[in-house]
């Protein structure tokens, strides 16, 4: 009987203890979720030049936990990163400068679905939700230029291997592979590439209706939720301290558009070294065009410009011409006549052609 009673008294003490801990996770954890970020997240000095970041972010009234995810969200993984943050602390170990690696960050961009669904449909149906097997294992591409480690400066920017380690040969006879698989589906250029999620920038807030001036021009520019991710520094660069391009037509200086969006679309699309028209990836508009930017055409997140024409032209233009049945790239992409630079006499061949 007593050896029973010992046993029982042993169960009844485990099961009180583990019954205890169980309670005291379970309000901990409920602390954690619905307590403010500055008793939480942001009581660690290890993050607090993003939580700085993120008190004057347009995203401040969100708690943390609704774009990064909890310390169980991600299984086994959170478990061992919040793991190696006490191990940290314990052996006294400071990292000052936290990033997201690239899961980490393509986590946290798939929670940008929940409140930007609009442009993340957009952004899904254009050229930049490209992912890694669309842009280093095209032949076309990859035969005209060699894969090279620049390549990951637009297309693989967060990425946490140089090219070397992704893709194999670096050479232009292939044939190409990815040396890690699982990497084939993932976005080359996320949200984060264009925008700074704790970028200031002020809440959503409705206009004040009384004064039909702020319905539109009163309105905040907010132009600088976008920036740049330049990836040797590892760093975003806000739109505002871009420089403008500086372009050349041999030797005639190209008019550029004073648009500051364009300032973040010209780091990927960009001339050669020399900042001559048409070279590189350069589409900067020029000929009858000139002098308007990328966002007047093309749509921001999708970037369509299907309907772009229609935006500055009539049904019929001032020549008396449907201008979206002239030969030029909108109506057929081999034609020679590129739309970003065609001129009047690309399309108009009569000799007594005057421009007007």
């Amino acid at each position: 009987m007593k050896i029973k009673s010992t046993l029982e008294i042993v169960i009844v003490v485990i099961s009180v203890t583990l019954l205890v801990l169980l309670i005291a996770s379970g309000s901990f954890f409920i602390y954690w979720n619905l307590a403010s970020p500055d008793r939480t997240c942001a009581s660690c000095h290890e993050i607090g030049k993003s939580v700085n970041m993120f008190v004057q972010s347009a995203h401040r009234e969100f708690k943390c936990q609704e774009c990064h995810g909890t310390a169980l969200s991600n299984g086994f993984h959170s478990l061992r990163e919040k793991g190696l943050m006490v191990a940290h602390h314990v052996r006294n170990k400071i990292v000052e400068d936290i990033r997201l690696n690239e899961d980490q960050l393509l986590a946290v961009m798939d929670n940008c679905n929940g409140c930007h669904a609009a442009e993340y449909a957009d952004w899904s149906s254009g050229g930049h939700s490209a992912r890694y097997h669309d842009i280093l294992l095209d032949r076309k591409h990859n035969e005209t230029e060699q894969i090279n480690a620049d390549c990951l400066r637009c297309h693989g920017m967060f990425s946490d291997l140089p090219v070397q380690d992704l893709v194999e040969p670096l050479d232009k006879t292939g044939p190409w592979v990815l040396k890690i698989p699982e990497m084939a589906d993932k976005p080359v250029i996320p949200c984060m590439a264009c925008h700074q999620t704790h970028r200031k920038g002020l809440p959503k807030v409705n206009p004040d209706y009384s004064n039909p001036g702020s319905i539109f021009y009163m309105r905040e520019d907010t132009s600088e939720v976008v920036g740049f991710y330049y990836r040797p520094d590892r760093s975003s660069i806000s739109v505002e301290y871009l420089p403008k391009l500086t372009l050349w037509e041999g030797e005639r200086s190209v008019n550029v558009s004073d648009d500051i969006l364009m300032r973040n679309c010209v780091q990927c699309h960009s001339p050669d070294a020399r900042h001559q028209a048409g070279t590189s990836d350069d589409l900067t508009p020029r000929g009858v065009h000139e002098g308007i930017g990328c966002t007047a055409c093309h749509e921001i997140h999708s970037n369509d410009a299907r309907q772009s024409c229609i935006k500055c032209h009539p049904a019929i233009s001032n020549c008396k011409l449907d201008v979206t049945t002239m030969n030029t790239t909108y109506k057929n992409q081999k034609s020679p006549n590129n739309i970003h630079w065609v001129g009047c006499i690309d399309c108009h061949k009569e000799k007594n052609f005057k421009g007007n």
